[in-house]
């Protein structure tokens, strides 16, 4: 299951401009995502192209997403039925059926910052942030403490989080003799 919104961004100058993500449920990853000044289809659907083009998902994938004007326009559901993906929206004025992105903003926010130099500035950042820490080394409580890149490749080979100690620089496990 994916998870996607949008969040406002600030630049120093007074200026904003917005992100867009989707987070895959499972892994906490994010499989897509797009900055532009502009709150618009076209912000959210560049997002999603990159989740549709990084992992190829299997028909009846549902995506959940909040219910504003771009999520909600012709043109996502739309692209969402065109891959076979079952659209799912939050109901009305409840930001608790979208918690996981709503957790997600704010740790962006926190760490990475909501206020940036420049647009430009801010885009470097946030790829910076996204897809060299994010993914690929921040820990998740969730994950058992592991980066959502870590818990995909022990998934694929079937291991739990706990388990190939010695990925963890732990002594092999003694053998009975």
């Amino acid at each position: 299951r994916w998870v996607g919104d949008t969040t406002e961004m600030l630049t120093t100058g007074g200026g904003k401009f917005y992100l867009a993500a989707i987070v895959d449920l499972y892994s906490r990853f994010c499989v897509g995502w797009a900055v532009s000044a502009v709150n618009d289809r076209h912000l959210t659907l560049r997002a999603l192209d990159m989740a549709l083009k990084r992992r190829g998902p299997d028909v009846g994938l549902l995506h959940h997403s909040g219910q504003g004007c771009t999520y909600a326009s012709e043109h996502y559901p739309a692209r969402l039925q065109q891959h076979r993906i079952t659209c799912s929206m939050s109901r009305r004025g409840n930001c608790y059926d979208n918690a996981v992105m709503e957790s997600w903003f704010s740790t962006v926010k926190s760490e990475a910052g909501e206020r940036f130099e420049s647009y430009a500035h801010a885009k470097e950042a946030l790829f910076d942030y996204i897809e060299v820490f994010y993914n690929q080394r921040r820990r998740h409580s969730t994950l058992g403490q592991i980066s959502p890149a870590e818990f995909e490749r022990r998934a694929a080979r079937r291991l739990g989080p706990l388990e190939n100690c010695q990925a963890r620089s732990f002594p092999p496990a003694p053998t009975a003799s």
